[in-house]
């Protein structure tokens, strides 16, 4: 039985501040899907005991069980392009896009741990190591934009792509010192979950940005970073991704002000001397 259903059936037995988690469970399951405890009773305003509570009410195995019921759930409702595009769109795109662009980064953004997020930051700004970024075709841009704005901030930032046999020749010299950023949403690429697969056998820092938890590069990463990626059309919303991205990218920049202070200052007077930049 859906997660929803089973809300909707115990909804008026339930404390009002058990009610609140459970319209949270019904309004914004990504939320429940991706988040911690804390992160979820702090949206509802409420405990952390009332949201486990609320778990064991309605039958699931404590708090893990109903965020793996609700992650299933969702899973049922990514279905690939192919499928999707044969579907009527809404009547009014532009509504429908903003109020997924805002649902997206809102969920994505609130939901992520903030222990996690510091902890990446301290992995992407330690100059000890390389930083390998590797992206999917799907998330290409986003891998991109993240491996060109760490690239202005501080040395040795790569990012992954090529053939399979570049990437695993590259991976080879990772180092247990060097932190790969794996970037991949369902549905997965086979080729980037066996380049993160070999960047853990060789003990690199593994992060993952991704749909859930539960995905195969979530599995093998230190660190996981989730995102939702709602869409009006028929391909995932980069919208989430690229603002975690930025997120990311702006803490790197507070952690190494100084250093990367004068690299943009290097950066910027060659542009300058070169005449590469029209400022009118």
């Amino acid at each position: 039985m859906p997660v929803a259903q089973v809300v909707a059936e115990q909804r008026e037995k339930l404390s009002p501040a058990e009610r609140r988690v459970g319209d949270l469970v019904l309004s914004q399951p990504e939320c429940v899907a991706f988040g911690t405890v804390a992160a979820v009773a702090r949206r509802a305003g409420t405990s952390g005991a009332t949201v486990v509570r609320l778990a064991d009410r309605l039958g699931f195995d404590g708090y893990r069980g109903l965020q793996a019921m609700v992650q299933a759930d969702l899973a049922a409702r990514l279905r690939p392009a192919a499928e999707r595009i044969r579907e009527r769109p809404d009547a009014d795109l532009l509504e429908r896009s903003l109020q997924d662009g805002i649902d997206n980064v809102a969920t994505t953004l609130q939901g992520v741990d903030r222990s996690v997020f510091e902890a990446v930051i301290d992995l992407l700004a330690d100059p000890a190591g390389a930083v390998w970024v590797l992206a999917s075709s799907a998330n290409r841009a986003e891998g991109l934009l993240l491996a060109d704005r760490l690239g202005l901030l501080r040395d040795r930032v790569e990012l992954l792509a090529g053939s399979e046999v570049d990437v695993a020749r590259r991976l080879a010299t990772v180092t247990t010192n060097d932190t790969v950023v794996a970037i991949d949403l369902r549905r997965y690429e086979r080729w980037v979950v066996a380049a993160a697969a070999a960047a853990a056998v060789r003990s690199a820092r593994l992060v993952a940005v991704t749909d859930s938890a539960l995905s195969p590069i979530a599995r093998v990463s230190g660190h996981v970073l989730a995102v939702r990626a709602v869409s009006a059309g028929p391909f995932d919303s980069a919208v989430a991704t690229v603002a975690l991205v930025e997120a990311l990218v702006a803490g790197v920049a507070d952690r190494l002000r100084a250093a990367a202070t004068a690299r943009l200052d290097a950066i910027e007077a060659a542009w300058q001397a070169a005449g590469a930049l029209l400022d009118d």
